[in-house]
């Protein structure tokens, strides 16, 4: 048991850095990735002012 846990640790501890950046530039070093666009919700409303479904 206790060398089923060690073993997964050690995995954890080499697998964690292969995905801590996966992103790549054209030769192949890794680089920081470009943060992630969110796209803002799109809130409808009526002449009135009040929320209602967008189309």
């Amino acid at each position: 048991m206790r060398s089923l846990i060690i073993a997964a640790f050690a995995l954890s501890a080499i697998a964690a850095p292969a995905f801590a950046a996966p992103c790549k530039d054209a030769h192949g070093k890794f680089m920081k990735c470009p943060p992630m666009r969110v796209m803002p919700m799109r809130r409808c409303k009526d002449i009135h002012g009040k929320f209602m479904k967008c189309r």
